[in-house]
């Protein structure tokens, strides 16, 4: 069963339609929720950097072509993952861009200097990733190009962070909430996409240095990946980003690991268009986490048990 998950909060000082259809759309349903019929794994599988659903209000805004604006997007992830209801998972994805709401930021996580007056709400100490551009609301794409040619409107960041960041990340922490009532613990794959790192690593794992997950979850994402033929890392260059440290407390029954998927596995980059090699990606990928929820998680459950 599936469907998306509702999330309309439009800002007061706004009218009920922006006038710009997609982004309408992406008001009314921000993010993609798909549920097994009967949820049977406490892993719970999110994409927070697919969307792509661009509103022609934010095209007008940015400097760039379209390919170029496509540039920070994990293209395809949740596609890569579209299995994993089957396997008895729930599958969340953000549907509108990182260029546009980056969800694997904190929402404090911003840059007063993008906006042309004073911003409403908290704004957290100045990060390394604000600093570089790559904030809540980012200001570069990935090959570290400016999004904007002017200051943005002060009013646009709440707009953004309460209609769709936090839709997402509220459902996300319900999924959590309800598969820790479930099986006792909640495992958070969060996935996405890098560049063919020069290493030549197909996957990169990331656990927040040992932080984020239980030890033998890491062995068995590994044992799971090599056994479908993948080259794989720990950590470097990635060693994971907001949903990993927020979600990553082995103590309390919670465990969180990143993934990182070269896209020269599966992706033109050129393009942005789905390589030959997509649909074999993809079942390999499905069964690396096949494999990982049939080993992985009756032991954790059992470890926390005895935990608590």
């Amino acid at each position: 069963m599936s469907g998306h998950e509702p999330g309309k909060t439009i800002d007061a000082g706004m009218s009920e339609s922006t006038g710009d259809a997609v982004l309408d759309e992406l008001c009314a349903e921000p993010l993609l929720l798909v549920r097994p019929e009967r949820q049977t794994m406490p892993f719970i599988f999110a994409s927070p950097h697919s969307g792509r659903l661009y509103p022609p209000a934010f095209a007008r805004q940015s400097r760039l072509d379209a390919v170029t604006l496509r540039k920070s997007e994990d293209a395809f992830v949740e596609e890569l993952f579209a299995e994993m209801p089957s396997l008895g998972a729930p599958l969340i994805a953000a549907r509108f861009p990182r260029a546009f709401v980056d969800a694997n930021r904190s929402p404090g996580e911003i840059d007063p200097a993008m906006f042309d007056a004073p911003l409403r709400g908290p704004i957290g100490p100045r990060t390394p990733r604000v600093a570089a551009g790559l904030g809540v609301i980012p200001r570069i794409v990935r090959d570290g190009v400016d999004i904007y040619a002017s200051r943005l409107p002060a009013g646009e960041a709440h707009f953004r962070i309460e209609n769709f960041y936090r839709p997402y990340h509220a459902a996300l922490a319900k999924l959590v909430h309800e598969t820790r009532a479930l099986f006792g613990i909640a495992i958070v794959v969060d996935c996405h996409s890098m560049p063919p790192p020069s290493r030549g690593s197909d996957i990169v794992i990331g656990d927040c240095y040992g932080e984020a997950a239980a030890a033998e979850l890491i062995v068995a994402a590994q044992r799971a990946l090599v056994e479908q033929g993948f080259a794989i890392a720990r950590n470097t260059p990635y060693a994971g980003g907001y949903t990993t440290n927020l979600y990553g407390k082995p103590d309390s029954g919670l465990h969180a690991l990143q993934i990182e998927i070269s896209r020269a596995l599966y992706l033109d980059e050129v393009r942005i268009e789905k390589a030959a090699s997509f649909a074999a990606t993809k079942d390999r990928l499905t069964g690396f986490a096949a494999r990982l929820m049939a080993s992985a998680w009756s032991g954790l459950a059992r470890r926390q048990a005895a935990a608590e």
